[in-house]
């Protein structure tokens, strides 16, 4: 669904990264938005040089700094590349000349957005979740994809757990 919407009539840029290379960097302003094609990223900020992966990101995704995105600042999240990724990329302005040109379009625009923020409220809930073995079991049943796409060491970062937790969770 995602890639047929996105086919018609915009023009998108495809775009290789390598792995550990940027999308986009802190302290930028997002005027792009991207389709993962094939491969994964992650999105994070530092606090006090240790990263807090808020996001990921792999094959069939829409990602975008939603901050930054919507609101034309700067923000201070990364976008990086976790191994080779292949994304279309559209500009802002070319975005939402497509979303507005036609109903199906703004309708596809407010069921991502809409898909964004209850991800985002099942974020904030996790977080909320002392027991590192509620936040694996919500997290696994709500994208078991995740777990063959992202290396274990990222995953523990974003359930705030050593990499060790998440190992005898998994095998548990």
């Amino acid at each position: 669904m995602v890639e047929k919407v996105l086919q018609s009539g915009i023009h998108w840029e495809r775009k290789v990264f390598k792995r550990n290379e940027f999308l986009k960097i802190s302290g930028s302003t997002d005027t792009h938005i991207y389709f993962i094609e094939q491969g994964s990223v992650r999105i994070y900020m530092t606090d006090e040089n240790e990263e807090r992966i808020i996001r990921f990101g792999y094959t069939g995704n829409i990602i975008v700094c939603l901050d930054s995105f919507l609101s034309g600042k700067p923000s201070e999240l990364y976008i990086q590349a976790i191994k080779k990724t292949t994304v279309k990329v559209a500009s802002k302005k070319e975005f939402y000349e497509f979303i507005q040109s036609d109903e199906e379009h703004m309708k596809f625009w407010i069921s991502t957005l809409e898909d964004l923020v209850v991800q985002q409220l099942e974020r904030e809930k996790d977080l909320l979740i002392n027991a590192p073995g509620e936040r694996f079991e919500r997290v696994l049943t709500r994208s078991p994809k995740l777990f063959q796409e992202i290396p274990n060491k990222y995953i523990a970062n974003y359930l705030r757990m050593s990499p060790e937790t998440l190992s005898r969770l998994k095998k548990s």
